[in-house]
């Protein structure tokens, strides 16, 4: 029997999205952005200099087909992503109404987010009274900090000394539809476990309203990094509201892996087993699994270093260093696939780091497949990615398979 292998690259948009104008950053509209073209073109122009340098090298990924990608989705002129492809490749456009990780995943795993998502306003404080009291009786504290739209990083910096010294949690959002709640993991300032707790007992009434997710954000202190976010992050997902390609690969007696944060978007439904951790250690995770993971089996993965390291700190430098160290662990990892094995490299939105704010951006998405043969695919919806999979596997799906 076959099997798959579903590969994330967290926010590795290439431009494109017909329906950009619609979204913004800072009141910009997205229309023009494009995460790897501008990364590329940046790094083509010697302005990603930092702990690298010169043109962006991924050539496994430019193998598999991203430069033509690339072109097919933007049109976009990408400084030496010439090389004729030996995979199969295409473009994938959202159809969801948001650039969100819950939106573009589950669409990838066949199921379109059929609301519109609660959201918070872009005020000071950004959370009711209502919700406030009610996280602080959850939190058995008698309050809680920042309350703004925030960077996960800076409000850490910002609030993490009166964080341990009263023990309020730090409670911040973004564009997208998310409460996140930060604490120190040490038990006597704040930890892990409550946290945790403290997340999923707010969840279920803030689900109901259509919100996405209310993520677990823990820090730690050391003198030499100062506030830093732990691994240990984790995500409280509305569950999907339909039966997504975890649940029909599991529902036809197939394993499924999740590696990354995808048990947490999936709310563990479908889900056979889950790997943590950061980047690296889900890239060694994901060479395990290639080499175990049993016949008829979906590994589906999430790179989310890419987004929350890179794109919403819009460092460019540092997100062509990650694709460059992806693409160097992709090319160990397609020598290691046995005859029959499909690979599928996506993205589930944008984040330009080359534009302005510090929030996604509405882009197509690459679909770079490897054991298809070689070719152009051409423009697909996000959930024929889901629909090839399932083919690839010999289940019944949903959508227009890319095979």
């Amino acid at each position: 029997m076959a099997r798959a292998f579903l590969v994330v690259m967290d926010s590795a948009g290439i431009g494109g999205a017909p329906d950009a104008d619609a979204f913004f950053n800072d009141g910009k509209p997205d229309t023009g952005a494009n995460t790897l073209g501008h990364i590329a073109q940046a790094c083509a122009a010697g302005r990603a200099e930092e702990g690298r340098s010169g043109p962006l090298q991924v050539p496994h990924l430019e193998r598999l087909g991203l430069g033509a990608a690339l072109r097919l989705a933007s049109d976009a002129e990408v400084p030496g992503f010439g090389a004729v492809p030996d995979g199969a490749w295409g473009a994938a456009t959202e159809q969801s109404n948001g650039k969100d990780t819950p939106s573009g995943h589950w669409e990838l795993a066949g199921v379109p987010v059929p609301w519109d998502w609660m959201t918070f306003p872009k005020t000071d404080p950004a959370f009711d009274e209502d919700l406030i009291v009610d996280i602080c009786l959850a939190a058995g504290t008698g309050g809680t900090l920042g309350n703004v739209h925030a960077s996960g990083t800076q409000v850490i910096v910002d609030h993490g000394e009166r964080h341990v010294k009263t023990g309020w949690p730090i409670c911040y959002t973004s564009v997208d539809s998310v409460l996140q709640i930060a604490a120190h993991e040490d038990p006597e300032i704040f930890g892990l476990e409550r946290l945790l707790a403290l997340c999923k007992a707010i969840a279920p009434q803030l689900h109901a309203q259509k919100l996405g997710r209310v993520i677990a954000r823990p820090f730690t202190w050391s003198v030499d990094g100062g506030f830093e976010r732990t691994a240990n992050r984790k995500d409280f997902a509305i569950a999907p509201p339909a039966p997504t390609l975890c649940d029909w690969v599991k529902d036809a007696g197939g394993a499924v892996h999740a590696v990354g944060k995808i048990g947490d978007i999936f709310s563990m439904r479908g889900i056979t087993d889950v790997c943590k951790g950061r980047d690296a250690e889900l890239m060694v995770h994901l060479g395990r699994l290639v080499d175990e993971a049993e016949d008829g089996a979906l590994t589906f993965a999430n790179f989310v270093e890419f987004d929350s390291e890179y794109g919403h700190r819009r460092d460019v430098s540092g997100y062509a260093r990650h694709l460059e160290w992806f693409d160097a662990a992709l090319g160990d990892l397609i020598a290691r696939l046995r005859p029959g094995d499909l690979l599928v490299v996506t993205a589930d939105h944008g984040n330009d780091p080359t534009w302005i704010g510090t929030d996604h951006t509405r882009e197509r998405v690459p679909v770079l497949v490897h054991g298809l043969g070689s070719g152009e695919i051409g423009h697909m919806g996000f959930t024929d990615v889901a629909a090839g999979v399932a083919a690839h596997l010999g289940i019944q799906g949903k959508g227009k398979a890319f095979l």
